[in-house]
């Protein structure tokens, strides 16, 4: 559907985005995640139309963006971080306006107003000011504008900044509403939303490209630290270290807190064996009581941090 290559802007100096390469299949909700200032605006800029890259391609259904700009405008739709709409309009007016620019008309127009107002679930604001909105309410006009021409590609800068929880939520289930037809393009700097929304997660760091897949692939393929946490019954830290010495893959044994009778330890490894049926077989040879037996897995968060962190 969509094929980027080499993909490079320059201000002046500034690399901004540094020669990215991805492709999105029809279908897919892609979710461009990054920290501020990593180049994900620039990124769905260029992708739009709406800025030139300053070399690399951009091809979308086999159309090159440089020479077949208006037909790809076609096909796309577009919300960028700050929806830009007119405040003094009522919403029906707004969208009724957009839609005649769009050159929708008649049955169809009144139509597809309807549609997008059940879609984005602002029915009950149709005939209210924009400008007295809540931004809640204010993104999803903003949406329904985007979808307006029903582009086969929707492209979202930060869709949920701003909002709060539940706004956020009931942002999310209309993308994922929209998603069962459309291919969408997503920036983001929360994690939550990535993970929830997103089918596949590209995260990008000073305009490159550090990781690209799944949260769950991400997570399993990501290297880090792992931790085990136990919490042993009967049981001195000395003897423990004894015992759990040896274990292929286990490298440090920390002693969290201790107690007459009860030890909290947490055991770190960088293997993506599993290490723990060794662990409770050892532990099964001796007379401890084993109260707790954790096993905390690679966090969106902890990946985020590693690959985003300044050098």
């Amino acid at each position: 559907m969509i094929q980027v290559e080499n993909l490079t802007k320059y201000f002046h100096r500034l690399c901004a985005v540094d020669q990215i390469n991805f492709g999105i299949e029809k279908g897919e909700i892609i979710g461009l995640l990054g920290p501020n200032g990593a180049g994900k605006t620039t990124t769905l800029r260029m992708l739009t139309g709406y800025l030139q890259p300053s070399s690399g391609n951009i091809r979308v259904k086999g159309l090159n963006i440089d020479k077949h700009i208006l037909e790809i405008k076609k096909i796309l739709g577009y919300l960028p971080e700050s929806a830009p709409l007119y405040h003094d309009m009522l919403v029906f007016d707004y969208l009724n306006y957009v839609a005649a620019i769009r050159q929708i008309n008649g049955n169809k127009k009144l139509a597809r107003i309807r549609h997008l107002a059940d879609l984005c679930g602002i029915n009950e604001v149709m005939h209210q000011p924009i400008g007295e909105l809540s931004k809640g309410y204010k993104q999803r006009v903003g949406l329904a504008h985007a979808m307006m021409n029903d582009p086969e590609v929707l492209v979202l800068d930060e869709p949920t900044s701003g909002l709060d929880p539940n706004q956020i939520v009931e942002i999310r289930k209309i993308i994922k509403e929209i998603g069962k037809e459309k291919t969408i393009i997503l920036s983001t700097h929360i994690l939550s939303e990535a993970e929830a929304t997103c089918d596949r997660i590209v995260i990008i760091s000073q305009g490159k490209i550090v990781a690209d897949g799944s949260a769950e692939n991400l997570k399993k393929t990501t290297r880090g630290q792992n931790i085990m946490r136990l919490c042993v019954q009967n049981a001195d830290f000395k003897s423990v270290q004894e015992t759990l010495a040896g274990i292929q893959g286990l490298e440090n044994i920390k002693r969290v807190s201790e107690t007459d009778s009860l030890l909290n330890i947490n055991l770190s490894y960088s293997s993506t064996a599993d290490l723990r049926p060794e662990v409770y077989r050892r532990i099964k040879e001796t007379d401890w009581v084993l109260l707790e037996f954790h096993q905390e897995t690679q966090s969106l968060e902890n990946i985020f941090r590693e690959l985003t962190k300044e050098n």
